[in-house]
């Protein structure tokens, strides 16, 4: 099968990842024989620098076109100017939504030969296996009205917190019938006591719950939410949230797994066309030192394989091969190791 996918590297450390996880993309298609079509396009600060823009039409058009596409990270303090026109992330935001990418799915799951690398007791680690669902292209970050203006003398700011009916029950949908195929538990985070959106995401909720006997429901306050996943967080099977307590609390959950380059992530819509990404940023700081850790990147790929694709024995073979890099100690520095990002793909690719 021939699979054409666009390559947004993006910025910092996004080249060097992408290009270790091409690589192992490349290693599985020869062992399986598929033909992957890489182009590569620009992305974010970079894109800013040559085009002016942080995502031009062209990119886009390319990005709807692939079959999927696979974004290392943007941003960076040379874009960080909050009176710019445009950002970075601007470009993410609009490349979300022109793939219609509404759940982000981020899967936390502890490496039991890299407990030692969480902050947390070994004992609360213990069985943590979370798939995190984040609504994706409403919320805080897409709501109108949206600005600042001077009112009444002073100088204001202006975010509107915006959810439809429909939103919220396409993601619970997809809540519920991926938990079908785990611990069939589903938790819902919401600021219910506080926030109008929330009542309305709550009483959907409840009423898809309705419609799923089979799964256990459970509403959590977010506050709550960030307090036992600390805490707590083998509590937690199958998490479905809005997009800015998405955002937060899986960064928060990134450290039970001992590292933020360690977690993939999904974007799905309702089209075949996902978007592909590692949780972690762009890390200036690093960028170029050939040392930032590929497996989020790496395992970003399996996820492609598995849901854009429908490849499930490609993606069960790269994740195995990480989990065995793992356990035999192979690391980078961000896990107590000295491996370079290459000799990391390399050793991966090698257990394929």
């Amino acid at each position: 099968m021939d699979y054409k996918i666009t390559l947004l590297p993006g910025d910092g450390i996004g080249p060097e990842v992408v290009g270790e996880a091409v690589r192992v993309l490349e290693k599985v298609a020869s062992k399986y024989n598929h033909t992957f079509d890489f182009q590569e396009r620009l992305m974010g600060g970079c894109s800013i620098d040559k085009y002016g823009s942080s995502l031009t039409d062209e990119t886009l058009a390319d990005c709807v076109a692939s079959d999927s596409v696979l974004l290392g990270a943007v941003g960076g303090p040379k874009w960080d100017d909050p009176k710019a026109k445009d950002r970075p992330e601007r470009g993410l935001l609009a490349l979300r939504k022109g793939l219609g990418v509404f759940a982000n799915l981020r899967p936390v799951k502890v490496h039991p030969a890299l407990v030692e690398w969480s902050p947390l007791k070994p004992e609360k680690l213990k069985g943590v296996d979370i798939l995190v669902i984040r609504e994706l292209t409403g919320g805080l970050y897409f709501g109108f009205p949206k600005g600042r203006d001077v009112k009444d003398g002073r100088e204001r700011a202006v975010d509107t917190l915006e959810y439809y009916d429909y939103e919220i029950k396409r993601i619970m949908k997809l809540a519920f019938d991926l938990a079908k195929r785990r611990k069939k538990k589903v938790t819902s985070v919401d600021k219910a006591n506080v926030l109008e959106s929330s009542r309305l995401w709550r009483q959907i909720a409840t009423q898809m719950g309705k419609e799923n006997l089979e799964i256990e429901l459970e509403h959590t306050l977010v506050d709550t939410a960030a307090m036992k996943l600390i805490t707590g967080p083998a509590w937690m099977d199958v998490v479905v949230t809005e997009n800015m307590f998405g955002d937060i609390l899986t960064d928060e959950a990134s450290v039970l797994a001992g590292s933020m380059g360690m977690l993939p992530s999904a974007s799905l819509g309702e089209s075949s066309v996902g978007l592909y990404e590692p949780i972690h940023g762009s890390a200036p700081d690093i960028a170029g030192k050939g040392i930032a850790n590929p497996v989020g990147t790496i395992l970003s790929t399996a996820l492609m394989l598995r849901h854009s694709f429908k490849l499930e024995a490609e993606a069960q073979s790269i994740e195995k091969a990480v989990e065995q890099t793992i356990t035999d100690g192979a690391r980078t520095a961000d896990i107590g190791g000295k491996l370079s990002t290459r000799q990391m793909a390399d050793e991966i690719s090698k257990r394929l």
